[in-house]
């Protein structure tokens, strides 16, 4: 079993990218093979709505001159998709936005291609908005027919400076749970594994 963490921050190992670390630790735990992708410095625009996936039907987006196809290949091949952002303007970065809108428009257009894999949205905020951010990655999973597993409070980290999240304890926990419960999950729904 594999989970496939997006990471949208700017800020390579950032805040976003220390929760995504905390949900790991309780998957890696469980022998479940993790892999954090980090979308800073990474070209990836947002979709240009030619419909040529729909034509296409091949799992892949048309404009193949960016980041995209790299990030929808490996949510193919995973088992669990976790989408990390920080909290900008009250909703997601734009290049999380991005791959949001392309996977989301091409795996619609294969038949719901992600459909039953398990998917959870972290979020890292400095001080309001994360709910938002938060919904629209869950809007993504339930539209994908996707399932999310929840946790013991929303997905939210507090912090503004790099390292700032390590101390909003509950923050951390629910990140574990996270973690705990998406294993639990994987283990449930992924074919040939017991749990």
């Amino acid at each position: 079993m594999k989970v496939i963490a997006f990471n949208g921050s700017a800020r390579k190992d950032g805040n976003t990218a220390i929760l995504i670390r905390e949900v790991f630790s309780e998957l890696d735990a469980e022998g479940i093979t993790t892999e954090m992708v980090q979308l800073a410095g990474k070209n990836i625009r947002g979709c240009t709505a030619c419909g040529k996936c729909f034509e296409n039907k091949n799992q892949r987006c048309v404009v193949d001159n960016d980041f995209a196809n790299d990030c929808i290949d490996k949510m193919i091949e995973a088992d669990g998709i976790i989408l990390a952002s920080p909290t900008y303007f009250a909703d997601v970065t734009a290049e999380m936005k991005a791959l949001i809108d392309r996977a989301g428009y091409v795996a619609r257009a294969n038949s719901f291609m992600l459909k039953r894999k398990i998917g959870a949205a972290v979020v890292a905020v400095r001080r309001a908005g994360a709910i938002h951010a938060f919904d629209s990655i869950n809007h993504f999973f339930l539209i994908s027919q996707m399932i999310v597993p929840g946790s013991s409070y929303w997905n939210i980290g507090i912090g503004r400076a790099i390292g700032e999240v390590e101390q909003d304890q509950e923050g951390l926990e629910t990140m574990q749970t996270l973690g705990r419960n998406m294993a639990w999950l994987l283990k449930k729904t992924v074919p040939n594994t017991s749990g």
